[in-house]
């Protein structure tokens, strides 16, 4: 769910709105809308279950292969239908959907089993498996086809991303390309009908004799990933089982099921996408407020998103449901409708990541009607069965009417595609929307006016230290798994007026996806001006918060570099032939790395400047390591230093930096003020990390007692106001903590003072309801600073109404402070698993105070 702040635009849709009235009250007694605050925000405490999160969770999430469901061109393409008949889950009478009269995931299996057997038009893939080890569905409805005619499909697509100006007058293409659609359901876990609506909708389509349906499926492909987050479907949550929020996490995709949907978007490259959620009253369905992503086609975009945003508008109405008969509302459209605080901004959300893939119509569908949460606990089953039933039938409007549009528009949504990929291949200038370049969308303003200045090119150069080196390859693996292309020099050139060695990355700005490569690798900017208030993160830039130097080139002939193109980053790993080994600090994979020395009995050291000292006799071990985790264990002549010890972390945490911490290899327990106030036992732990769900005000006194006892011989690392709350209470460290504005997010300059924590640190942070330090107390450091000037890079960061909690107040303020056993964070290091540049802070103090 993604609730609305309305502001209206149109009086008229206002009116319409009525509220409820005695006659309505008999009807549905209960209260059928959305919750007025988003369901989860980070910082606040793991939502239910979050905290049980079990390591092999992490694990899997982190090691899971992602499955190939691309019809690539060179490999074996088969033709459809691919049937397989699907092994039955065990009944799991606990699954949440039970109660709603909707489908267990343990029963899709066999209905999928039942749909392929009706005849030749459906097929079903496994897309992956999630974080919790369900299998994803994919399931497919269209004509059927041979193998050669499959393998014509895979070439035409490839000829729209790879020669779109080819494409564009290929006769043949247009004729018999056939158009792909995905509808992507059920990726918050309780927010359940759109699978119920997607399985009803195959078993018509698979049964259909009418000449439309005929007509569609010669010309469409259908996709239809059945149920994006199986693991939340089962337990009711809005996350998978490490916790996370999957419609936030397109950016990084640090979760299987977003690398599967990835995956689909990659390789079947819909023109049309629809990602059922629920619940608003009346159906919300995009397109949005602003500000508007600009680093897509905002116009193809808009044009063709607000178009079919009506038929399903039409569709939905249509079904007859009333406010005063069934507490069902009008439909609305963001864009139409209110004023902000339903965006499109940021790439994390799976409608905006699929435009960035040539979906020229992607749509989040609210339904209406509230049967999670609250309303799941408190109302009658009869009275949630009624809503879920309604809601089938809303997403099942939204759909028939998508592929109404589908069928009417075929010709244009497909050149529309091709003229995506044709701009970014050409260096093409975007074109601004205004009622003149997307005629038919009422209501234009310059508020809805946003594009990107984009670079000829990015570099990232090979790295000139194990920092840099490791970031880059890092970084660069992740834009090839998203589909950009990069190129490695072979020799040294010379770009935009600056000299770059040999081994150094190119990403040349003259390709299709040219938008997600900016995405990615932007600033971004600076949009406080733009809105009072933004729905979700405002910036993201991974070339600032992923420890890489990323340079863009603003100019230069970047077709006459001696470069190639590569399908992986070339590897950085080696270790030193002789000596003692000195592994730096400065990555997640080098923290993995230590981790694992230590769990294996090796007596590594800690330098004065953070690195670890690893024995020479460590050195096979050493090998391994630098293999699995791409890190360089260089020669060192360093003597002394601290001897470390495996860490044990008791951690009360958002989920995102729960999987951080596991993927940086610690040993990590859940705590909680209810865990430790029924009894935790401390020995098993060696240091407490608290950012949220954790209060020392409400612990009893025995959970006090124990707290304090530990600390007393034990060290805590705190993040923001929950983190600092409880230092202050237990006294380990002397500093005031101010809160900056709580909506406020982004990238920030930062200036890092070389201490244990942040040497070596990038320049850059991220703030999400940011924090700093004033009034510190004797043998407190300041290991990090805001930086002063311009502090936001990037992102969305007002001061308060009161003027106070702004960046001109943090400016020079004191962001990571440090004692003998605390440090704090007023920055956001682990933010969902995303600022990987960031995690070293975090993991050297954890070393440090424990």
């Amino acid at each position: 769910m993604r609730p609305s702040r309305p502001g209206p635009r149109s009086t008229l849709f206002s009116a319409a709105v009525v509220a409820v009235t005695a006659a309505a009250l008999l009807v549905a007694p209960y209260p059928a809308g959305a919750d007025p605050r988003p369901t989860v925000r980070e910082g606040d405490p793991l939502p239910r279950g979050a905290s049980d999160a079990p390591a092999s969770a992490a694990h899997r999430a982190l090691t899971a292969p992602e499955t190939d469901l691309a019809d690539d061109a060179g490999r074996t393409v088969r033709g459809y239908p691919r049937e397989q008949v699907l092994a039955p889950d065990p009944e799991n009478p606990a699954d949440k959907s039970i109660k709603l009269g909707l489908t267990p995931y343990h029963a899709i299996a066999p209905k999928l089993n039942a749909l392929q057997a009706l005849g030749d038009r459906v097929s079903v893939e496994i897309a992956g498996r999630s974080a919790g080890g369900h299998r994803l569905y994919l399931v497919t409805v269209t004509a059927p086809e041979t193998a050669r005619q499959a393998r014509a499909q895979a070439r035409m697509r490839e000829r729209i991303e790879n020669a779109p100006r080819l494409a564009a007058k290929d006769r043949t293409l247009k004729k018999t390309y056939k158009t792909p659609v995905f509808f992507n359901n059920n990726i918050h876990g309780n927010e359940w009908e759109g699978t119920d609506a997607a399985l009803r909708l195959v078993e018509r389509l698979a049964k259909a004799k009418d000449t439309r349906t005929k007509d569609l499926l010669a010309h469409s492909r259908l996709y239809f990933n059945i149920t994006a987050n199986p693991d939340g479907r089962i337990a009711g949550t809005r996350t998978n089982a490490s916790g996370f929020d999957m419609n936030r996490d397109f950016a990084t995709a640090s979760q299987p099921e977003v690398r599967a949907m990835r995956r689909i978007q990659i390789g079947k490259q819909p023109a049309v996408m629809l990602d059922l959620h629920g619940y608003v009253n009346g159906t919300l369905i995009e397109p949005t407020t602003p500000p508007h992503g600009e680093n897509y086609e905002y116009d193809l975009f808009l044009k063709n998103t607000y178009a079919n945003a009506l038929r399903m508008e039409a569709a939905v109405n249509g079904l007859g449901y009333t406010h005063d008969k069934d507490g069902v509302d009008p439909a609305q459209i963001p864009f139409r409708d209110s004023e902000e605080g339903w965006d499109d901004w940021p790439p994390v959300f799976t409608p905006q990541y699929a435009a960035f893939h040539g979906t020229v119509a992607a749509h989040t569908v609210e339904i209406p009607l509230q049967v999670n949460n609250a309303a799941y606990e408190s109302l009658p089953v009869a009275e949630l069965r009624r809503r879920s039933a309604i809601n089938v039938d809303v997403a099942g409007a939204a759909m028939e009417a998508t592929l109404g549009f589908v069928r009417e528009k075929r010709s244009s949504l497909l050149a529309d595609q091709i003229e995506v990929f044709r701009r970014g291949a050409a260096g093409a200038a975007q074109v601004p929307v205004s009622e003149e370049t997307v005629p038919g969308v009422p209501g234009i303003g310059p508020e809805d006016v946003y594009t990107a200045e984009f670079p000829r090119a990015y570099v990232v150069p090979a790295g000139r230290t194990q920092r840099s080196a490791t970031a880059a390859a890092r970084l660069v693996d992740h834009l090839i798994a998203n589909d950009i292309r990069v190129t490695r020099a072979k020799t040294g050139f010379r770009l935009g007026g600056r000299t770059y060695p040999k081994g150094s990355y190119v990403v040349d700005m003259r390709q299709a996806k040219r938008g997600l490569a900016n995405a990615l690798l932007a600033d971004g900017r600076d949009i406080s001006d733009k809105v009072s208030v933004m729905y979700d993160i405002s910036g993201w830039s991974l070339g600032r918060l992923w420890g890489a130097t990323v340079v863009a080139a603003e100019s230069g002939r970047v077709s006459t570099l001696p470069v190639r193109p590569v399908r992986s980053a070339a590897p950085v790993g080696r270790v030193a032939p002789r000596g003692t080994l000195r592994l730096r600090l400065d990555s997640p994979q080098e923290i993995a790395a230590l981790n694992s020395l230590l769990r294996d009995g090796v007596r590594v050291r800690q330098a004065a400047d953070g690195s670890a000292l690893v024995p020479s006799s460590a050195r096979r071990k050493a090998a391994a390591l630098a293999r699995s985790h791409d890190v360089v264990f260089a020669s060192t002549r360093a003597t002394g230093g601290t001897v470390l010890r495996p860490v044990r972390v008791a951690a009360a945490v958002s989920a995102g930096e729960l999987f951080a911490l596991r993927e940086m290899g610690f040993d990590v327990v859940p705590v909680s003020t209810a865990v430790l106030n029924a009894g935790f036992d401390w020995s098993r732990a060696d240091v407490l990390f608290v950012s949220s769900g954790l209060s020392y005000a409400g612990l009893n006194e025995a959970a006090r007692t124990a707290l304090t006892s530990f600390l007393t011989d034990h060290g805590l690392v705190g993040g923001g106001a929950a983190g600092a709350a409880l230092s202050s209470a237990t006294g380990l460290l002397k500093a005031t903590a101010v809160e900056g504005n709580g909506d406020a997010n982004g990238v920030v300059r930062v200036v890092n003072a070389g201490g244990p924590v942040t040497g070596g640190a990038p320049g850059h942070g991220f703030v999400y309801a940011p924090v700093w330090f004033t009034g510190l107390g004797d043998g407190v450091t300041v290991e990090q600073s805001y930086g002063t000037g311009d502090l936001l890079v990037s992102g969305h960061w007002r001061p308060q109404d009161d003027g106070s909690g702004g960046p001109a107040a943090a400016a020079g303020q004191a962001s990571v402070v440090r004692a003998p056993h605390a440090v704090l964070f007023g920055t956001e290091p682990l933010f969902r698993a995303h600022p990987k540049g960031e995690f070293p802070q975090v993991g050297r103090a954890l070393l440090t105070v424990s």
